[in-house]
């Protein structure tokens, strides 16, 4: 595959030849227009923030249709910043008050106020039927809605909002530019959840204009740079200009992403002209890409974790020492020279410096150690029984190609692991016999560990609600997290998670960070984030 590809770059190149201009296509005012190639656009055949939680999603949702009251940084490091609200403080261990900014419009020409930022966090919009965890000392929400036909919120939504803000108790309004975010119990963290992916802010007319769910979700009425013109899932998403962008202008007249999921294909797009941007670059392709003088890459490390990921249902993984074999076969320093030529790094398991004074500096992946994984295969008397891989087909970067080295990780030390190929997540995820091990990969969006192993593996995250794994002491101390304002106390809670979930009882393994590399034309001015976010806001774009 990998001889073919590069035959078809090379024969791309040649046709490219010196160019030295994207094709950009310049519509009124000069403003252009540009076409991105991306492996899938969305997973969730919607726009809904809150239901499609995926890397895919964050790049064509983050710098264009939607934003948060507290933003983050896209352009240096991903810090906290205003966005829809200009200045918070808090009340109390419970409570945040915002002051919204004034004159922004949505893109239907409404002014946002504290109306609809009520209304973006309203059971009708988000919790549907469920509860807080604790709502003992605290007024619950209003009453549960009774949605019209078309209306019903898909069973994602709830289930993301809640390991979201597992115990809000409402959003008061103060006046038209300020709200109070209320919780049941206290929360070091309200105002990461208040920038994190899914807190973002929508329209209540735009909402209720609206003739189904799937209609609103397919084309949300948000207050990004650019608005939703058209959409056709699995091809294309077209964005055109908010001109009345409360940020200024947008660079650009049209966004318009296309679904090409073969990356010779984007590339060659790319080089051709056919394309202005190519995402999802693996890295032995950059230095076939730039070696036409005319485009360049850019990109590097993220936020976010590769992982394997475990069933510990499955009948040859109900032993954690058949798992922590797994662990312990993967030499991921070999993963990320051979297959990311040393662009990004093995990092200290599921969290990230930026978690602060929370980080565990001394904390370690588990050890690639072979010996240790055949003898704990030998004390669970594991007898060479399949163990099921269910895998996509390159939906993230190299995925194919690591899956094929873990699988060769394992059999070395006596582990029968066996590929089954699947078209979506939603086989994937699916119950039954054959689930044992899959991809995934956990992101931070805001600096606490709550945003990943708490959102992910809690008793509110993926993994939990699917059924794959559960932990009753891991649960207990995720709440204690969530709840705790004693930090000494949470960060020693954070360590014996990590212990529980990545050498005790394994829930997953972390693989290694992950990187994003996306190539275009040299003469485009434009600064990737260090997110799988596109930021195409004002000021960050020229020809």
């Amino acid at each position: 595959m990998l001889i073919t590809r590069r035959n078809t770059l090379r024969l791309g190149a040649a046709a490219a030849g010196s160019l030295a201009l994207p094709r950009l296509s310049l519509a009124q005012g000069n403003r252009p227009s540009i076409t991105i190639a991306v492996q899938k656009i969305v997973n969730s055949n919607t726009l809904d923030v809150l239901r499609e939680q995926s890397n895919v999603g964050e790049r064509v949702f983050f710098g264009s249709i939607w934003e948060s009251l507290i933003g983050r940084n896209l352009r240096d490091q991903l810090e906290a910043q205003p966005m829809l609200a200009t200045e918070w403080k808090r009340i109390d261990d419970q409570t945040v008050e915002l002051k919204l900014r004034e004159g922004v419009r949505f893109h239907n020409g409404d002014e946002m106020t504290a109306e609809d930022v009520a209304f973006t966090f309203s059971r009708e919009r988000m919790f549907g039927n469920t509860e807080p965890k604790n709502r003992s000392t605290i007024k619950a929400f209003e009453t549960i809605p009774t949605p019209r036909p078309g209306k019903e919120l898909p069973p994602e939504v709830p289930a993301v909002a809640r390991r979201a803000w597992p115990d809000l108790a409402r959003v008061d309004i103060i006046d038209k530019y300020t709200v109070r975010f209320i919780n049941a119990t206290p929360d070091v963290t309200l105002e990461g959840r208040l920038l994190r992916y899914g807190s973002d802010i929508m329209s209540r007319r735009g909402w209720e204009e609206s003739a189904s769910y799937l209609e609103w979700a397919r084309k949300p009425v948000t207050t990004g740079p650019y608005k939703v013109e058209r959409f056709t899932p699995d091809t294309e998403l077209l964005l055109v200009s908010h001109d009345d962008y409360w940020g200024g202008l947008p660079p650009l007249q049209s966004i318009r992403f296309v679904e090409v999921p073969e990356v010779a294909s984007r590339v060659n797009g790319l080089l051709s002209g056919e394309y202005d941007f190519a995402c999802d670059i693996p890295p032995d392709l950059i230095g076939e890409i730039e070696s036409n003088a005319s485009f360049e890459v850019q990109g590097g490390t993220i936020l976010n974790h590769r992982l394997t990921v475990f069933d510990k249902n499955h009948a040859q993984l109900v032993d954690p020492r058949v798992r922590r074999a797994l662990t312990h076969s993967i030499d991921r320093q070999a993963i990320v020279d051979s297959l990311w030529a040393g662009r990004t790094v093995v990092p200290a398991g599921l969290q990230w410096p930026y978690y602060d004074d929370m980080f565990h500096a001394d904390w370690t992946v588990p050890e690639f150690n072979p010996e240790l994984a055949a003898s704990l295969l030998k004390e669970a008397g594991y007898k060479g029984d399949p163990i099921p891989y269910r895998l996509l087909n390159n939906y993230y970067t190299n995925q194919v190609a690591t899956a094929q080295i873990l699988v060769e990780m394992w059999k070395a030390v006596g582990l029968n692991v066996q590929i089954e190929s699947k078209e979506n997540w939603a086989q994937i995820m699916e119950r039954g016999e054959t689930r044992a091990i899959r991809d995934w990969s956990n992101s931070a969006p805001f600096n606490d560990p709550v945003s990943s192993i708490v959102n992910q593996h809690g008793p509110n995250g993926q993994q939990q609600q699917i059924g794959e794994w559960t932990n009753a002491e891991m649960n207990e101390l995720c709440l204690f997290l969530e709840t705790s304002m004693d930090r000494p106390a949470r960060r020693k809670a954070f360590r014996r998670m990590l212990e529980i979930c990545e050498r005790e009882d394994p829930a997953f393994t972390v693989l290694h960070q992950n990187a994003t590399f996306t190539a275009k034309s040299k003469a485009i001015k434009w600064q990737a984030s260090p997110a799988f976010a596109m930021d195409f806001g004002p000021g960050n774009f020229a020809v």
